[in-house]
């Protein structure tokens, strides 16, 4: 199968792309966005990587350059290193991740990658006798590590690093100010916030919503562009965040903990059989 046909893409208008993988049919599979800048090209996130999202873009036009100039440079950004974000690295030249899981990305740390994929997710193998028992997210040498306040100078365009731990502790949202645009990654979805992974943190949840919050009470975000599901608003995000602050009690915490303990233990396993080296 090739790139082509692997990968379907969507305009959003101002030099936004919503790609998606177009035969992993699964709840875990993973918003990729492009964004567009007059100097530099940014694809925040990457999916499985089963097949090369570069020669995608390429072969789409998506990174046609304007007429008469070179190509732009590309990078490509992590939101966080989980693997329906992160296995699509390998095919980028640059690429960034927070420092905080850098180390993880470097060593193909599969385990913090939360690599867990089933034959029955991908509904159209991307070559003859491929499995899923095959795959694991490579080691990565990231070419930028991110931190909170970082810009990344796209030309026309910044986007800044907001470090929002909690889902995992280097998961990072990216701020497009002028245009009050927040790529949330899986910071915030519109659906159930992810706290029981192995280096999810309710702690530090709290405070990353609490900020998100704040983003929507001085007027700074109006659009959100998540890791999974559909886009929406400003409201939606101030309901999602709260939500998640009202809930998160003792029992919540009980469960979460169980619940984190059963998922280390079967990633565990899962992963035994793949070498981090």
């Amino acid at each position: 199968m090739s790139s082509l046909e692997w990968f379907s893409h969507r305009p959003l208008g101002g030099g936004i792309f919503w790609i998606q993988e177009r035969y992993y049919e699964s709840g875990n599979r993973a918003n990729i966005w492009l964004v567009r800048g007059s100097e530099q090209d940014v694809v925040i996130d990457a999916g499985l990587g089963l097949r090369s999202l570069p020669d995608y873009l390429r072969a789409s036009g998506l990174l046609a350059p304007a007429e008469g100039a070179g190509p732009r440079p590309l990078l490509a950004v992590a939101t966080h290193v989980h693997f329906d974000h992160s296995g699509g690295l390998q095919h980028f030249e640059e690429v960034a991740v927070h420092s905080a899981e850098a180390a993880a990305l470097l060593q193909g740390d599969n385990y913090e990658a939360v690599t867990w994929l089933s034959d029955r997710e991908v509904v159209r193998p991307p070559w003859p006798g491929w499995s899923a028992r095959q795959f694991r997210v490579p080691p990565i040498r990231p070419s930028r590590l991110l931190r909170e306040g970082d810009v990344i100078n796209l030309g026309d365009r910044q986007l800044t690093v907001m470090h929002m731990p909690g889902h995992s502790r280097g998961s990072i949202c990216l701020h497009d100010k002028d245009r009050k645009i927040l790529f949330s990654g899986d910071v915030v979805y519109d659906g159930s916030m992810i706290d029981w992974l192995p280096y999810s943190r309710i702690s530090d949840y709290l405070v990353s919503c609490q900020r998100l919050m704040e983003l929507v009470n001085r007027g700074h975000v109006e659009k959100v562009l998540p890791g999974h599901f559909n886009m929406f608003g400003a409201e939606r995000l101030y309901q999602l965040a709260s939500d998640y602050i009202s809930q998160a009690g003792i029992c919540h915490k009980i469960s979460t903990c169980a619940m984190r303990s059963i998922v280390s233990i079967a990633l565990r396993v899962a992963n035994s059989g793949i070498t981090s080296q």
